[in-house]
């Protein structure tokens, strides 16, 4: 998948019902009994929402293209005692789509409409799932040559809200997250050079860049039965930054 995505669905495995948060409340997991799939979640947006997936309850497979990259990541969240798995996988390849899903068979899980046509029946079959695509603040407003990218993920707006329609009969919700800009490895041409920064932030409300953990806790809600009556969405995660087609 293109740097984007995040697949959720239930499994018949019961993790712990509880965990201590930071403020020392005790609260139940969300996303309890759920097994979350995250593509390209080896830094960056992904492996802030495969953190944070993992710590509110679900058991989370993670990939990536390398393996090394995979094996780092998967060794970092399980260092931290999460229940993390992972596995390589280009989904631009239909040999590795395939084997992502056969390694996660009790995943309901979906991102993009290659992936759909592979997954859809064993979520149908649950009864339910859940799925979240990662599209950008670009899709509103383009960034400064980045035209494809930006086109790219216009068109996953579109894609959220046809996949919403068709398959809510199925009781599968799709809905979106556009991030504005998050300071990652990914994103840094933009940023790289103070001048560069500051200029950016002249477009955001809140005076700074993103962080990838600000973007996935929407993730976890949305992946949650908090989010159980929203479907065809799609959330701005961007600071403020103008967001209307």
């Amino acid at each position: 998948m293109q740097k984007a995505g995040l697949l959720l669905g239930g499994s018949g495995r019961v993790w712990k019902s509880v965990r201590m948060v930071s403020s020392g409340v005790t609260r139940r997991n969300p996303l309890e009994n759920k097994v979350a799939l995250v593509t390209a979640s080896t830094e960056g947006i992904g492996l802030a929402i495969a953190r944070r997936l993992a710590q509110d309850g679900a058991h989370v497979v993670i990939s990536s293209r390398k393996q090394q990259n995979v094996d780092k990541a998967m060794n970092i969240l399980q260092g931290e005692g999460l229940s993390v798995t992972g596995t390589v996988c280009h989904v631009g390849k239909a040999e590795d789509r395939e084997r992502l899903v056969a390694m996660v068979l009790d995943v309901n899980v979906k991102a993009t409409a290659l992936m759909t046509k592979a997954v859809v029946p064993e979520m149908e079959k649950r009864g339910s799932g859940s799925v979240v695509i990662v599209a950008s603040i670009g899709a509103f407003t383009p960034f400064p040559g980045l035209g494809p990218y930006n086109v790219s993920k216009t068109a996953l707006l579109g894609l959220t809200k046809n996949l919403a329609l068709e398959l809510a009969p199925k009781n599968i919700r799709v809905n979106c997250l556009a991030p504005g800009l998050i300071r990652t490895n990914f994103s840094s041409v933009l940023w790289k050079d103070k001048e560069r920064e500051d200029r950016m932030k002249e477009f955001m409300h809140i005076r700074r860049l993103g962080k990838p953990e600000d973007c996935a806790g929407i993730v976890s809600f949305l992946c949650s039965e908090d989010a159980s009556y929203i479907t065809g969405e799609t959330v701005v995660v961007g600071g403020g930054t103008p967001s209307r087609l």
